[in-house]
């Protein structure tokens, strides 16, 4: 992080709104926005954030996973290959 460029008081926002988005879309990198000497927002170019959010739902989806072994609810290897077996098998049938 480039604390110089990275970081930025609301009001510098503000005056300097178009330049922002520009620096934030061309390094990919996120803007601290500080309001009273201290970090209120994080600014994101669109791409970035709609990547961390599928990072995150897929480590919510590993984390319910793990969950559900740890409770016994999963299935082992060979019972799930034979349940999809006997799925694609009556669905060739129909």
């Amino acid at each position: 992080m480039n604390s110089k460029e990275d970081i930025r008081p609301i009001s510098y926002i503000k005056a300097n709104s178009a330049e922002i988005l520009t620096q934030v879309n061309e390094t990919r990198r996120p803007v601290y926005i500080t309001q009273n000497g201290e970090a209120r927002a994080v600014l994101l170019d669109t791409d970035s954030y709609e990547k961390m959010k599928k990072a995150l739902a897929l480590l919510k989806l590993l984390a319910q996973g793990e969950q559900d072994i740890r409770q016994g609810k999963g299935a082992g290897q060979e019972e799930f290959f034979a349940e999809m077996d006997a799925s694609f098998a009556a669905d060739s049938y129909e």
